[in-house]
């Protein structure tokens, strides 16, 4: 690859599809890397989306590079950056093939590794019955008996929550658990239920869920369980490129720190998607690269003495 691109954006998940598309819009030489690793495919549908609520996950990227077909400055491509650096005044992103690709810009969305407990059974119905969002699978389970497997405060939360989709919710503990008397008191006002056997196993003809196995023999229905997670960098680009990151928390160890338009710490680094604090949603991802792009845009613009600051006003990281 000879030709120094505007852009390049590494994912072709909802972050980086939006992101290629709003800067095949304002006719921005752009090529899109996708490895086609998306971690909600295994999901039966997107949940909460405006206009594809429930479309299955690959059905919407497919519709996306549908899209971006139509815009000439975008190319897509099928493939891994394995390695990224500094170039001169750009950047030079290396493919798993070994050939080499040149921007002036970067978008990072390569996404995030959802890691879920080690259950038997749980693989097999992850995102379907086996969940850990609510508000993107709570509908397809709501009015069944259902259980959140977690302990401590985190469970807690997850119980209450999980409570406006049904009335017969059960946190497991999976063992003794250290509950406070407050926090027993707000589990029984909401009407869950706390059950400390230890959790061995899941049942039913996977993806459905008939309920939870303990070691003790006993067994107890449920149609649904929200699990937690936690979101692991699959790249190394973001600190390749010189992106630091943010404040970890229970739910994403590391992620990508940005400001409100998306920019990381490193000039000419935007990062969109699950590699940074956002929420994780889809809606949240399609968000975040829009504005990731036209944080682009408007520093390529500026670049060119089209206008003397971003139309966007946040610090960035390293400006904070």
């Amino acid at each position: 690859m000879d030709s120094i691109f505007d852009c390049i954006v590494v994912g072709g998940g909802a972050a980086g599809l939006s992101a290629a598309l709003v800067l095949g819009r304002a006719r921005r030489a752009t090529l899109l890397v996708d490895a086609g690793r998306q971690s909600n495919l295994p999901a039966h549908g997107i949940g909460g989306l405006l206009g594809h609520d429930g479309r299955p996950p690959a059905e919407l990227y497919a519709l996306g590079r549908e899209e971006l077909a139509t815009y000439p400055s975008v190319t897509v491509r099928d493939g891994e950056v394995v390695a990224g650096a500094h170039d001169g005044e750009g950047f030079a992103l290396t493919l798993a093939d070994g050939t080499v690709a040149r921007a002036r810009r970067v978008v990072l969305a390569t996404g995030m590794d959802y890691r879920f407990p080690d259950l038997e059974g749980a693989a097999e119905r992850w995102g379907e019955t086996v969940f850990h969002c609510p508000f993107c699978h709570g509908w397809e389970v709501q009015g069944q008996p259902l259980g959140v497997l977690d302990d401590g405060p985190s469970g807690v939360h997850r119980a209450l929550l999980l409570s406006m989709w049904s009335d017969d919710v059960t946190l497991l503990t999976n063992g003794p658990t250290q509950l406070t008397d407050d926090e027993r008191a707000q589990l029984d006002h909401a009407g869950v239920a706390v059950d400390e056997r230890e959790v061995a196993r899941l049942t039913g003809a996977a993806p459905r869920l008939d309920g939870v196995a303990f070691a003790d023999g006993s067994a107890r229905p449920l149609g649904g369980l929200l699990v937690p997670i936690a979101l692991h960098q699959r790249s190394a680009l973001a600190d390749q490129l010189g992106a630091t990151p943010a404040d970890g928390n229970p739910l994403a160890p590391a992620p990508v720190a940005v400001d409100a338009v998306q920019r990381t710490a490193a000039e000419g680094i935007v990062a969109a998607g699950d590699v940074t604090a956002d929420m994780p949603s889809v809606s949240n991802a399609v968000a975040a690269g829009m504005r990731a792009a036209a944080a682009v845009v408007q520093s390529l613009a500026a670049e060119r003495g089209s206008t003397p600051v971003a139309v966007v006003a946040g610090a960035a990281p390293s400006e904070a």
